[in-house]
């Protein structure tokens, strides 16, 4: 047996993609199989991608998610659909992390954030058993584990809030935007805390952290972004959307992703003019949701690393 590999942990893995698959097919989600290399790439200031030189001076792009091609379909009248697949981010190596991983997404047509938040919740039980859930939102969450009001915090508080917590800060932090010194905040701080012993649903985030979720209005008149995370044991698990149907205001934000990218020294990525289309032709009213199924596996097992719920991890690829 080649070292390192666990093959009883294996044979759950498969079994557990048959019962993801079960899972949707009972819901009446159909699997389709987006192309994994694309002409244009996911456009996210955080997110790195992974390019391949093609003949003729060409430029492929491995897809961080189906999300894009997945749209593209929704926009034909599919219905509702799910896909399993090896996605790709460059950079993204340590215990919860491997360059190529699987990811399991889906999309429902009609249903309200509420459902895809329960609907979700319950595909991670199927992995982890039946764990109660809570829901904080993001600017509760800021109060609760920071003392923060994110509405009225300005860069150099939340920068010496950070210095005051005892962070890591590269030299240039003192210059990063409100967003991304949240960002770290949350990454640090409250994410290492959600979850405990509980399936932990951060909810409504920041409007300026939309991604391709819409922007809608709470009591008081907060702008939030329709978007979800889900967390257990400090792990983040899932990110979901009431998805953005607006190609004209999806451009504008790739286009300012583009433009933070550039900002911090990352290459501008050409923008998928062909889901920009698809919006324009109308996209339907839906949810969406991306599920990291191998972090689920290591969850599942009481790992201390991705690599060992992996078929071949990526140090030994």
């Amino acid at each position: 047996m080649e070292s390192g590999i666990q093959v009883e942990l294996l044979r759950d893995r498969a079994a557990m993609l048959q019962a993801a698959r079960l899972f949707f097919s009972k819901r009446d989600v159909i699997e389709v199989d987006c192309p994994a290399l694309s002409q244009a790439a996911p456009i996210d200031l955080h997110i790195d991608v992974m390019s391949v030189a093609l003949k003729g001076d060409r430029t492929g792009y491995l897809h961080t998610s189906p999300e894009y091609g997945m749209k593209r379909l929704l926009a034909t009248g599919i219905g509702d659909i799910y896909q399993i697949s090896h996605v790709f981010r460059d950079g993204e190596i340590g215990p919860l992390h491997n360059p190529e991983f699987t990811m399991a997404e889906w999309y429902r047509i009609g249903f309200s954030f509420a459902q895809m938040i329960t609907e979700t919740l319950d595909f991670i039980r199927l992995f982890l058993g039946e764990l109660p859930a809570q829901e904080i939102t993001y600017r509760a969450a800021l109060q609760k584990h920071l003392g923060i009001d994110y509405l009225a915090a300005t860069p150099l508080s939340l920068y010496q809030k950070a210095e005051r917590l005892g962070l890591s800060l590269p030299q240039d932090a003192a210059t990063w935007d409100r967003d991304t010194l949240l960002q770290l905040l949350v990454s640090f701080v409250i994410e290492p805390r959600l979850g405990q012993n509980q399936l932990s649903v951060l909810s409504y985030f920041p409007s300026t952290q939309a991604a391709l979720s819409r922007i809608t209005h709470l009591e008081g008149g907060e702008a939030v972004a329709c978007r979800f995370e889900v967390y257990y044991q400090g792990i983040e698990l899932a990110n979901g959307y009431h998805e953005l149907t607006d190609a004209t205001e999806q451009q504008v934000r790739f286009e300012a992703s583009n433009r933070a990218r550039a900002a911090a020294g990352k290459e501008i990525l050409p923008i998928d003019r062909h889901l920009l289309a698809a919006l324009e032709r109308g996209l339907p009213d839906c949810c969406g949701v991306a599920v990291g199924f191998d972090r689920l596996m290591q969850l599942r097992h009481r790992q201390a690393t991705l690599a060992t719920v992996l078929p071949i991890s990526w140090e030994m690829a």
